[in-house]
C-alpha cells in the first residue's frame, strides 16, 4: 500500500467528519498535507498551518497524490476536478450535482489521464450502493432500484408525521444538525436526491441520464391534510427515488410516495436512507444506513481513500455491455393521490379516475396518470395542489 498524500477541499460538515474518522482509523495509510477553504479568518479546529486559501497550493503539489473535493459550488469543483485528473492525481468527490451533470465528461478525463475517480460518498453517505452495484451487481440482471436517498427530507418527513412540529420548525431543527442545507431547496424540492438517482442509473444499468430529463417533484407543499390522509390510511410519506427496467425501457423519477405501514421504506426512519434492489437471481435485496450527518458521510469519503490505497478503479463493465441498449421512458402509468383546494385538476390528465372527495378542509382525487403527462400538466405548478405517488 502507498502513503497517499491528501490534498482536501473544504473543511464543511463533510470535511471535518472526514478528518475525525481519518484520525480514528488505524488501517489507512494517508495523510493531509494541505486544505483549500474559502475564509482564511473562519476560527477553525486543527492548526492553521493545515489551510490554504490558493488552490494551486493542492492542485500544483507534486508531493500530493489525491484530490478530495468536498465542497458545495458544483462549477467551482469540476474546475478543481478536471485540474486534479489533468494532473495526474486521483480524485474522490462527494459531488452529486456536478457528478450527475458531467458524467460522460469526466469518465473521459479518468480514462485520459489513467487516474482513479470515486465518488461513493455522493449517493446515499454511508450506504456503499455504488460499489455494491459494480462489484457484487455487475453480472447480475437488476429490474428495478429504489429508496430514500436523502436524510434531510426524510427527518423532516419522519417528524411531520410524528405530528408534534410544524414544517418550519423541523426544517430549521434539520438545520441545526447539520441535515439540510441553509438554503433547502435542492433537498426539500427532489434535486439532491434526482442527481443521486441519474448516478446510480449508470452503475445499475450503464445508462448515462440526464438530470432534466428525470422528473423529481418535492416535499414542500405537503401540509395536515396529506399528513391525515396518510394516518387514516395507514401510510407513511417518504420522498422515493426509482428506476424500473421493462425491456430495453427504464421509468425514472423522484416523488414523495404513500408507503404502507410496516414496509421496510416506511421504517426508515429520521436521517436514514435505505435502497432496494429487485434482481433476477437474489430477489430483494435491502442496504439500510445513515444518509446525512458528518461521519456517515466522511465515512464514505474514507471508504474511497481506502479504496485508492489498492489501487482501486470502477470497471463500468455496464456500460461496456449495456451502452445505448437502454433509453428513459415517460409512457408508464403512476397511481395519484392529487390534494387541492376550488379549482380541480385537469381531468383530461389522467387516464383514469378512481376516487374523489371534497370537503370543506379540502379535496383530493385518485387515478392514473402518465407521467409524461404529469410532467407537462400546468396544474402542478399551482401552489394549493400536491400530488403523492399511491403504490
Amino acid at each position: 500500500m502507498k502513503n497517499l498524500k491528501l490534498g482536501i477541499f473544504g473543511f464543511g460538515c463533510v470535511g471535518q467528519g472526514l478528518y475525525h474518522v481519518l484520525q480514528q482509523s488505524n488501517s489507512i495509510n494517508s495523510e493531509i498535507v494541505k486544505i483549500c477553504i474559502k475564509d482564511l479568518n473562519k476560527p477553525r479546529s486543527l492548526d492553521a498551518s493545515y489551510f490554504t486559501d490558493n488552490k494551486d497550493e493542492l492542485l500544483q503539489n507534486e508531493e500530493i497524490d489525491v484530490i478530495v473535493e468536498l465542497i458545495d459550488d458544483a462549477d467551482a469543483a469540476l474546475e478543481i476536478v478536471t485540474t486534479a485528473m489533468n494532473s495526474g492525481k486521483s480524485v474522490v468527490s462527494a459531488n452529486k450535482k456536478m457528478i450527475a451533470e458531467h458524467l460522460e465528461e469526466l469518465l473521459e478525463l479518468q480514462e485520459k489521464n489513467k487516474v482513479s475517480f470515486l465518488y461513493e460518498a455522493s449517493c446515499c453517505a454511508s450506504i456503499p450502493i455504488i460499489r455494491n452495484l459494480e462489484e457484487y451487481y455487475d453480472n447480475d440482471l437488476l429490474s428495478s432500484l429504489e429508496g430514500i436517498f436523502n436524510g434531510s427530507t426524510n427527518f423532516i418527513l419522519s417528524k411531520l408525521l410524528a405530528g408534534d412540529q410544524t414544517y418550519d420548525e423541523v426544517l430549521k431543527e434539520a438545520q441545526d444538525l447539520g441535515f439540510a442545507e441553509s438554503d433547502p431547496t435542492l433537498d426539500v424540492e427532489g434535486i439532491d436526491p434526482k442527481y443521486k438517482l441519474c448516478i446510480l442509473l449508470f452503475h445499475a444499468f450503464g445508462l448515462v441520464a440526464k438530470p432534466e430529463d428525470v422528473f423529481n417533484y418535492g416535499i414542500s407543499k405537503i401540509n395536515d391534510f396529506d399528513i391525515d390522509y396518510a394516518h387514516k390510511h395507514g401510510y407513511s410519506i417518504k420522498l422515493i427515488s426509482k428506476c424500473r427496467r421493462e425491456g430495453d425501457k427504464i421509468e425514472a423519477y423522484c416523488l414523495p410516495t404513500f408507503i404502507p405501514n410496516g414496509a421496510v421504506l416506511s421504517q426508515t426512519n429520521n436521517e436514514y436512507n435505505a435502497v432496494v434492489l429487485e434482481s433476477a437471481f437474489s430477489e430483494s435485496q435491502l442496504l439500510y444506513g445513515k444518509g446525512a450527518g458528518d461521519k456517515p458521510t466522511g465515512s464514505a469519503v474514507l471508504s474511497d481513500i481506502s479504496a485508492l490505497n489498492h489501487n482501486y478503479k470502477y470497471e463500468y463493465k455496464k456500460r461496456t455491455k449495456n451502452k445505448n441498449k437502454f433509453e428513459l421512458c415517460e409512457d408508464f402509468d403512476l397511481r395519484l393521490y392529487v390534494r387541492y383546494n376550488g379549482t380541480s385538476p385537469d381531468f383530461k390528465d389522467f387516464d383514469s379516475i378512481e376516487e374523489k372527495y371534497y370537503s370543506e378542509q379540502g379535496n383530493f382525487l385518485v387515478g392514473k396518470i402518465k407521467l409524461k403527462n404529469l410532467k407537462n400538466s400546468s396544474w402542478l405548478k399551482e401552489s394549493s395542489i400536491n400530488t403523492i405517488v399511491l403504490n
